[in-house]
């Protein structure tokens, strides 16, 4: 016989195995690779406006088409890989997005001649995760001051589709802020991680950088 089903966030559409595996197993987990980094945030600006169910369940094909996100190969992408990916059905053809992605490639490895994604990143947070104890979504917030000024950064490095409630799902997403509720099997758990998380030895970080915020967000990004 098979155990009760775990406490999950009450995501929409939480009940497809493929969504809860990605709460259970992605979701909040601190993240500190650059290419994924680089990849989450990607797939963030083309969820915009559409389910994350949706993107995650072409996640495997956007990892084809787009070289796996690897960052120099995507920076070289002229009209004819645009086109490519534009007639590509396994992906969201939205060309505002894929140029934003090639966009987004070539502003990381300018990014990358001073200091890595993962540090510029997580210097927002001087490394420490946040975990947050809602009880509720309807205290979770879509962003936060926090997420405005990520956002704020990005953007100004070349970053496009990093919109402050991007930036904040993005964060949620990858155990920048814990946002399970405290109900969810995974809050602690990820809170725990999130304690024992560190960047990798020797990556170069940032200068300080403002801080502060809390974590509405309803769903898994």
């Amino acid at each position: 016989m098979s155990g009760a089903e775990p406490q999950r966030c009450p995501w929409a559409g939480i009940a497809d195995p493929v969504y809860a595996r990605y709460h259970d197993e992605e979701w909040g987990v601190p993240q500190g690779d650059d290419r994924r980094l680089f990849e989450k945030l990607v797939l963030e600006g083309f969820q915009s406006g559409l389910s994350w169910l949706t993107i995650l369940k072409k996640r495997d094909n956007f990892r084809r088409a787009f070289d796996g996100f690897d960052p120099e190969r995507i920076a070289r992408y002229g009209d004819r890989d645009i086109a490519r990916l534009m007639a590509d059905p396994g992906i969201v053809r939205n060309r505002l997005k894929i140029e934003a992605t090639i966009d987004s490639a070539r502003a990381l490895l300018r990014l990358s001649e001073r200091t890595g994604l993962a540090a510029f990143l997580w210097g927002f947070l001087d490394g420490r995760p946040l975990t947050n104890r809602h009880r509720s979504f309807s205290t979770v917030p879509a962003e936060t001051p926090l997420s405005k000024a990520v956002s704020k950064a990005l953007k100004a490095e070349g970053f496009r589709f990093v919109g402050p409630t991007t930036v904040y799902a993005f964060m949620q997403s990858t155990g920048m802020v814990n946002d399970h509720l405290v109900g969810c099997h995974r809050h602690e758990a990820c809170a725990e991680l999130q304690r024992r998380f560190t960047l990798a030895e020797g990556t170069p970080r940032p200068a300080g950088r403002p801080g502060g915020g809390t974590g509405r967000r309803t769903r898994g990004g």
